[in-house]
């Protein structure tokens, strides 16, 4: 199941900021929430802790239930290459991903919701699947209508998509130029601390 809760406080509790919001919180408290969340004695965690930790990192910045999260590790064992890099690689390539990157929205769950309510077209054909894998060469763009929203205008005009992402602003459209390799892709994460959690 996807993250319905607070934002802010899951930010703070991972150390990175999942919404716009979140960012004045975080650095404000760069701390964990709760009633010793601020203590300076902290209990030293164990190894087992930290792969929990950066899988739930990993996990929430797309913001995909644990059942998808395993599915593309396993996925990503039968691909041949480093296995953490194709994990994180088939995750940015999801279409709610994707147009989070591309600015069309100012986080992935305003980017989800693009997506389900039926906003977003692939390839100039309406697509409301967040988990439909984009592809090389594909051109994402925002529907007719959809493009008068100031929030969406807003958060192209402000955007900086990576270099995988090609953006036409005046357009409202993006193309994916190719499967990024690790280093590119903006998730903060020690991946390889997610395979050995789920190689246990």
């Amino acid at each position: 199941m996807n993250y319905t809760g607070p934002k802010v406080r899951l930010s703070r509790k991972l150390g990175i900021e999942l919404t716009q919001k979140a960012h004045k919180y975080v650095q404000r408290k760069p701390y964990p929430p709760g009633q010793h969340g601020s203590t300076k004695k902290r209990v030293k965690q164990s190894d087992f802790g930290k792969q929990l930790l950066e899988k739930q990192r990993l996990r929430l910045q797309y913001n995909i239930s644990e059942a998808q999260m395993r599915n593309f590790f396993e996925k990503a064992t039968k691909m041949v290459g480093n296995t953490g890099d194709i994990l994180v690689q088939l995750m940015e390539s999801r279409l709610d991903a994707f147009v989070y990157r591309s600015g069309f929205a100012r986080s992935i769950y305003s980017a989800r919701q693009l997506v389900t309510h039926g906003h977003i077209l692939v390839n100039g054909k309406r697509l409301n699947i967040p988990a439909y894998q984009v592809k090389a060469n594909d051109e994402v763009s925002i529907k007719e209508k959809t493009r008068k929203n100031e929030v969406i205008q807003d958060s192209i005009r402000s955007t900086a998509p990576p270099p995988y992402i090609e953006l036409s602003k005046a357009d409202f459209k993006a193309r994916y130029l190719y499967v990024p390799p690790r280093e590119e892709i903006p998730a903060i994460c020690d991946v390889p601390l997610v395979v050995e959690y789920y190689s246990r």
